[in-house]
């Protein structure tokens, strides 16, 4: 048994018993719970990605449950803000006696509900914040299958750099830790070429006007700007750099990979680089097994699916399928020993193999490259090391 296991099932003991709730599931039902963005800056994400998980939890109740258990989505809206989240997730553990979180929404989110939700001897299962402190140190509760801003971020920039022989990088960064751990990544990616960031200048979360930023950028001769940003905010540096007519490359995390980037900006935004961690499900040219699941989708919903509705979708048949390989006597700590072992190979939706063990809760280290093209992402690379 490795030295981190051995530190890990004293912890998980301790955990249980600070547990506001039993360990085990109800023999009725297992009580999902996730922190959203429904109303807020970054609802455009929240939405697809609460609906994908209710589509695929759906579907297993109409097939009669996990080992008779029905899965129940309890949703909390925190609007993008921490100190609401903060209340929605004693709300969770407390009184909805929530088994498990799963893609809890924004970094700043995250790390303000994080500690809560561990604390209470809860499993915190795949954020939507690829930050290293959302596996790191190893944790008998959290898992992470997202690539990591600081990995992915570095390797893209390396990449980008390399290929395209910039000079002059700079940034454009959300002043939080989303912004801060983007940062990083793109420091060492450029180190690792021998360059370093010329410029860089920051936005508060939920800001709509970046011209003042754009004009900074600009004013330092930038080459290549790396984008922490999200949805809105990555189609306003776009278009306001546009407008001022300037024609520089840009390359936005993959919080900034979305339909709604090119549906919202249009022309403003072709030719803009995206870190890619699935491929978007546009319907045209879809293979059968992909047509049959948008086609359900929009039964569904009414509405478009984009790569948010998979992620949605994805991570709740992660959880589905790791309670069910678990077996009936369902707990947190089976739970999690069941994930070490499972490797979910690639599906219809074109995502990477996510592989855990007991000595690395990560399941993907790794994103890809792709670019506006034509009004809408075309992958240009294959996953980066």
């Amino acid at each position: 048994m490795s030295l981190l296991r051995r530190l890990a099932l004293p912890l998980f003991a301790s955990l249980s018993m600070l547990s506001s709730a039993p360990a085990a599931a109800s023999d009725q039902d297992i009580v999902v719970g996730t922190i959203s963005d429904l109303s807020g800056p970054i609802a455009m994400l929240g939405v697809p990605v609460r609906d994908g998980m209710l589509m695929r939890f759906d579907e297993v109740n109409a097939a009669g449950g996990v080992h008779g258990r029905r899965i129940r989505l309890a949703v909390e809206d925190a609007g993008y803000d921490p100190k609401r989240a903060v209340l929605a997730a004693r709300k969770l553990v407390q009184h909805d006696q929530t088994f498990a979180f799963i893609a809890n929404m924004g970094t700043p989110v995250v790390m303000a509900t994080m500690p809560i939700i561990v604390d209470a001897g809860r499993l915190h299962l795949f954020p939507f914040s690829p930050h290293r402190a959302t596996y790191e140190p190893l944790h008998p509760l959290k898992f992470q299958n997202f690539a990591p801003y600081y990995d992915y971020m570095k390797a893209a920039t390396a990449h980008m750099v390399r290929e395209k022989g910039y000079a002059r990088a700079c940034l454009l960064y959300q002043d939080d830790d989303y912004g801060l751990e983007v940062m990083k990544g793109v420091e060492a990616g450029l180190k690792q070429q021998g360059r370093e960031l010329v410029e860089r200048t920051s936005y508060k979360r939920g800001a709509t006007d970046l011209s003042s930023q754009i004009a900074r950028l600009r004013a330092a001769r930038c080459e290549f700007v790396v984008l922490a940003t999200v949805v809105r905010e990555t189609v306003a540096a776009m278009a306001e750099a546009r407008k001022i007519g300037w024609e520089v490359d840009m390359l936005v995390t993959a919080s900034g990979y979305s339909a709604q980037t090119h549906e919202l900006g249009g022309d403003a935004v072709e030719g803009l680089y995206g870190v890619s961690v699935l491929p978007h499900p546009y319907a045209e040219g879809a293979r059968p097994e992909l047509a049959d699941w948008i086609t359900r989708y929009r039964a569904r919903f009414n509405a478009e699916p984009n790569v948010w509705s998979v992620m949605g979708y994805t991570l709740a048949d992660l959880f589905v399928r790791t309670a069910s390989a678990t077996g009936p006597a369902l707990t947190q700590e089976a739970f999690a020993r069941t994930l070490e072992r499972i490797t979910f190979p690639p599906d219809f939706f074109g995502s990477p193999a996510y592989r855990f063990s007991a000595e690395d809760h990560l399941g993907n280290r790794h994103g890809r490259l792709a670019q506006i093209r034509g009004g809408r992402w075309v992958p240009i690379t294959d996953y980066l090391e």
